[in-house]
């Protein structure tokens, strides 16, 4: 679906709340379903990162290589699909759940090196993801808004274009560390505001002790030193292989987290939604999927792939989102909804085109009329569907 194709969506045609009421029942529906298969697939999705990992410790001393790194990047993309899910409650409710992949256990403490040792603070990453950009998807408010964040740099007319892709390239190696981190951590401390203003000095001390410094010195430091007891070019080539692992990473995670809800055919909103059934009209019109179905396939897109679904419900386990998939795209036939569904790199495409500045994302307009007023945003429960 394109923009030129595709009429502008009309908010007022839709029965939003006769939408919301059949998203309700299927809740319930996946909700009476959680049970031990929920459990067992997060095992196992946990084994093919552990599996990952393993490979790249064992051959990353012998010679640097892509082999090795890509393992180690696999291992380490794993845990953050884990902290996608487990940090968004979607284990909570799964019978016999350990604590430890709750979202009050996962990546607290210490066990941040256990679970997810990333650039960034998982307190962090949870309410600048969780809190703020699931509460305000699309709208101004929304952190992780592309076409926004890119006005006046990369979709700056008077840059060369040239420049432009050369710049989103290099965002692309490295965002975890020069965007995520910076960004989730200034929403945490100014408690979601954005003012426009530099990080401070308390800010800047916080971002070098707090997030950079552990994950630099694990992965890059006492990492490869592990390995100096085979020899000076294990550890070495160990080092390489850790930090190509870290650039693959993060274009790993930047392919199919960047495009989810930028492109010429998404909405972007002027106003925040005017009850819940309007809310998840919003989120399904200003998100997209890519080709769903299969472990492999949701495991290789780290389960973004159902981000229309995710969007609806933030608090389902990974399993469910497969479940619920072609009956959300079923009712959202029914009610003349748009939903977009294709390949991450057509996906990739179009959010390229939107923030180098070719394409600009569309703009629901306010509806005229209104009913049931939501709370104020941040009384919302973020990660509860309905």
């Amino acid at each position: 679906m394109s923009s030129s194709a595709a009429p502008e969506f009309n908010l007022a045609s839709v029965d939003a709340e006769g939408f919301h009421r059949e998203l309700k029942a299927l809740r319930a529906e996946l909700d009476a379903n959680l049970g031990e298969a929920d459990l067992a697939h997060l095992r196992k999705i946990e084994r093919w990162g552990r599996v990952a990992t393993v490979l790249g410790v064992a051959t990353c001393w012998l010679v640097p290589n892509p082999v090795s790194a890509a393992a180690l990047s696999l291992g380490r993309s794993t845990r953050w699909l884990l902290m996608h899910h487990v940090g968004h409650r979607g284990y909570d409710r799964v019978p016999g759940v350990p604590p430890s992949r709750t979202g009050k256990g996962f990546a607290k403490g210490a066990r941040r090196y256990l679970d997810w040792l990333d650039w960034m603070l998982p307190d962090a990453w949870v309410f600048e993801h969780n809190v703020l950009h699931h509460s305000y998807t699309g709208e101004d408010a929304d952190p992780d808004l592309l076409e926004r964040n890119a006005e006046g740099s990369l979709r700056n007319p008077a840059r060369p274009l040239a420049l432009r892709y050369l710049q989103l390239a290099l965002l692309a190696l490295t965002w975890r560390a020069s965007y995520y981190a910076p960004e989730t951590l200034s929403a945490l401390r100014r408690k979601g505001r954005r003012d426009g203003g530099a990080l401070t000095r308390a800010e800047w001390k916080e971002l070098l002790l707090r997030c950079y410094l552990p994950y630099a010195a694990v992965q890059f430091v006492l990492f490869p030193a592990l390995f100096l007891v085979v020899g000076p070019w294990a550890a070495f080539s160990a080092f390489c292989n850790s930090l190509l692992a870290d650039v693959l990473t993060s274009v790993h995670t930047f392919l199919v987290v960047g495009p989810n809800h930028t492109g010429e055919d998404l909405y972007r909103f002027d106003a925040s939604p005017a009850n819940k059934g309007v809310r998840y009209v919003q989120q399904v019109i200003g998100s997209a999927n890519y080709r769903t179905g299969g472990d492999l396939n949701d495991f290789a897109h780290l389960w973004l792939n159902y981000q229309i679904e995710h969007h609806i419900w933030p608090d389902l386990p990974m399993l469910k989102y497969r479940e619920a998939q072609p009956k959300v795209r079923a009712l959202c036939e029914k009610y003349g909804i748009p939903y977009v569904q294709e390949s991450v790199w057509t996906r990739v495409r179009k959010m390229v085109d939107v923030v180098v500045g070719k394409r600009s994302m569309r703009r629901l307009a306010a509806p005229t009329a209104v009913t049931e007023p939501l709370p104020a945003a941040n009384a919302l429960p973020v990660t509860t569907a309905a």
